[in-house]
């Protein structure tokens, strides 16, 4: 026999709260005041019973205050209480809760903090996951063994396995199967850590949020070595390709990586008003966060003087106010370049990024210093081995050296602008 409660009932194995409002306050308060307790405990029941008879009170209090000073009858569309009522949740088992449901609620969280494209990534390796495990599996029936058996997995997966027909919706194991199929390669072992780091990260989320009690996949990673493939520094000659195609998307782009050194994503991002006249020095640009783009590190933010190039690209060519290049993103910038490769077969083993990387060989050519350079591409110097000591003490190269450095840089001389 179930225990009695004053202002409460049991239906359906819960305590329901109810309790009537004076009948002269229930043209605003309505007839009753009834809300469910969510537990089927009685000593919890009575507790919340209890919480709930002071808002009653504080209820009827208010909703008096308001009687008593209206002159009509109130108005009880737009009769407000100050009063907040409890709000009671269902106690849960630890690790009851489906991995498919918790991924959801950890994207929708982070896509209010994270940019699209870093929510791209951590969506992928979350749908990886849900699709290995199912809809209905629980978080707490994850293992050790799970997460093993997910690493041999992703160890399998190939690049551009999404790409065919039959990986729509195709399961981790669908994938790892088509990857073996379709191409002899796999994903690079930085690429296949980061995925996992993703999923690693999910349940060290669940930890936080009391789903799980520990990560059980905390002592796994990826035992592959990474593996170092930079792409090669442009030569001579294939910048003279890459300025003569005078690709409509690309050359201006082009340009200010050749000779300012900068990245994709920084091009990008931009802006007219970010360029300030420095009498005979010239015309700089200042690179920092915007609200397009954010930067790698916080040696990236800089300032860099503009080449004669680019300034009389400036003055022919590009907007007078806003973003310098509205229309290009990181995304358009690499499938433009790869259009490039395909149109230039000489550009073969170059990405976009081997501009920067062109412009750092000029330098030293030219015999700048490798801590010179660092500060006008945005890396940290490597002067010194305590690289925050030294960045405390030193102030920087000054404008004019600056100044210097780029208009040293030279294009092909065969290159007609």
């Amino acid at each position: 026999m179930s225990a009695d409660i004053k202002y409460a009932y049991k239906r359906h194995n819960t305590w329901v709260y109810r309790r009537t409002y004076p009948k002269a306050l229930q043209p605003i308060l309505g007839s009753s005041f009834k809300q469910s307790l969510r537990t089927a405990d009685a000593k919890q029941a009575k507790a919340r019973v209890a919480e709930l008879n002071q808002t009653f009170t504080n209820l009827v209090k208010e909703a008096q205050a308001h009687a008593d000073a209206a002159t009509a009858e109130p108005n009880l569309e737009t009769a407000q209480l100050a009063v907040a009522r409890p709000r009671y949740q269902r106690a849960r088992l630890l690790g009851e809760q489906p991995v498919y449901g918790l991924a959801k609620r950890y994207l929708k969280e982070l896509s209010q903090t994270l940019r699209p494209g870093t929510t791209k990534s951590i969506r992928y390796a979350l749908e990886l996951l849900s699709s290995h495990v199912g809809n209905k599996q629980k978080i707490g029936e994850l293992s050790t063994d799970t997460g093993r058996d997910i690493l041999k997995l992703i160890s399998k997966l190939s690049p551009n396995v999404r790409k065919y027909a039959e990986a729509k919706e195709a399961s981790l194991t669908k994938l790892a199967e088509l990857s073996q199929t379709y191409e002899a390669i796999s994903l690079t072992p930085q690429t296949q850590a980061r995925i996992f780091k993703q999923m690693q990260r999910f349940l060290d989320w669940c930890v936080r949020e009391g789903e799980l009690s520990n990560n059980p996949w905390s002592a796994l990673s990826i035992r592959a070595k990474p593996e170092v493939s930079p792409h090669g520094v442009l030569t001579d000659a294939q910048v003279s390709i890459l300025l003569k195609a005078k690709d409509r998307v690309l050359h201006s782009a082009l340009l200010f990586g050749l000779l300012t050194g900068m990245r994709s994503g920084e091009i990008c991002g931009l802006m007219a008003e970010d360029i300030t006249h420095k009498g005979n020095l010239g015309r700089f640009i200042q690179i920092k966060p915007n609200a397009i783009r954010q930067l790698k590190s916080k040696a990236a933010e800089r300032e860099v003087p503009l080449h004669q190039t680019l300034e009389q690209l400036l003055d022919t060519s590009l907007p007078k106010q806003g973003r310098l290049f509205p229309y290009l993103t990181v995304d358009a910038v690499v499938k433009r370049y790869a259009k490039l490769r395909r149109l230039y077969p000489d550009l073969l083993g170059s990405v976009f990024h081997s501009t920067r990387k062109w412009f750092i060989t000029q330098c030293e050519r030219t015999g700048t210093p490798e801590h010179f350079t660092a500060s006008l591409v945005g890396h940290h110097s490597a002067r010194s081995a305590n690289k925050l000591t030294y960045g405390l003490y030193s102030g920087g190269i000054s404008d004019a050296q600056k100044r210097e450095i780029v208009d040293g840089v030279r294009l092909p001389q065969e290159v007609a602008l």
